[in-house]
């Protein structure tokens, strides 16, 4: 249909609801509508959207450039963000690559800003000959990310924890699509291996907005106080974390 001049295809839903609800997100529009309600009626409420319907539309096709512009070539000499910085890949024999215990390849390191005591690595050796696909190059640096991603964020879930006054049970990392982390009330914590892309600040961030969760299931006045009492400036980090880019993994 038209909205403002801008022809725009959405996915109709019928759900057991009051109200007509909207969703932008990579594959477009989605509306969800009453059973009851008519044709006539979703058009008329698409139209009072139309203005942040075509917005949100604008920044997701933005935000697919950037990922579309940040992905991968896998091979030797490729570059991917870790904890905010550039890490290069390099195919090592197996005689110049650190042991498996090695949490950080013996490389140049980045310092993170603002953090004195964190620093990342400038170079990743992989234990793989020069001719790997890149399938075998990928695979390798996510089970190490992945590894990383579940030091760093015990780490932080155990810094946080504490301070908002609550306990974690159970770390599980996620690859969802569209969502960095969860919480449950039995204290389980999902999260986005991909967060290890962005900066300490952001992923602080997200580690403790699921930690206060535990606190406040819902996003009321009072879920934002308690989060803002360990990262004051949440607001601004939720900002970056929605539009920082990071490579895309299909």
């Amino acid at each position: 249909m038209q909205l403002q001049g801008t022809e725009v295809a959405y996915v109709l839903h019928r759900a057991q609801r009051r109200s007509i609800g909207f969703t932008v997100g990579a594959e477009g529009l989605t509306v969800r509508a009453p059973a009851r309600a008519t044709l006539a009626t979703v058009d008329a409420a698409l139209q009072h959207k139309a203005a942040w319907i075509l917005r949100k539309l604008h920044e997701v096709r933005e935000r697919q450039q950037r990922q579309e512009q940040a992905r991968i070539v896998w091979g030797d000499g490729a570059v991917l963000p870790y904890l905010g910085a550039p890490l290069r890949l390099v195919l090592a024999p197996a005689a110049r690559v650190p042991p498996p215990d090695h949490s950080l390849p013996s490389a140049p390191l980045h310092h993170i800003p603002g953090d004195p005591h964190l620093a990342t690595p400038a170079a990743l050796p992989l234990n793989l000959p020069a001719h790997a696909s890149p399938e075998q190059i990928r695979a390798a640096v996510q089970a190490w990310l992945m590894r990383q991603a579940r030091a760093h964020f015990t780490a932080r879930l155990d810094h946080f924890a504490p301070l908002l006054g609550v306990r974690w049970s159970r770390l599980r990392l996620s690859s969802a699509q569209t969502r960095w982390g969860s919480a449950k009330a039995d204290g389980s914590i999902a999260l986005n291996w991909r967060l290890l892309h962005h900066a300490p600040a952001v992923i602080d961030y997200v580690v403790a907005h699921e930690l206060a969760h535990l606190r406040v299931m819902d996003h009321s006045p009072r879920f934002w106080s308690t989060l803002a009492t360990v990262v004051p400036d949440h607001a601004a980090l939720r900002r970056r974390l929605r539009d920082e880019s990071v490579p895309r993994w299909d």
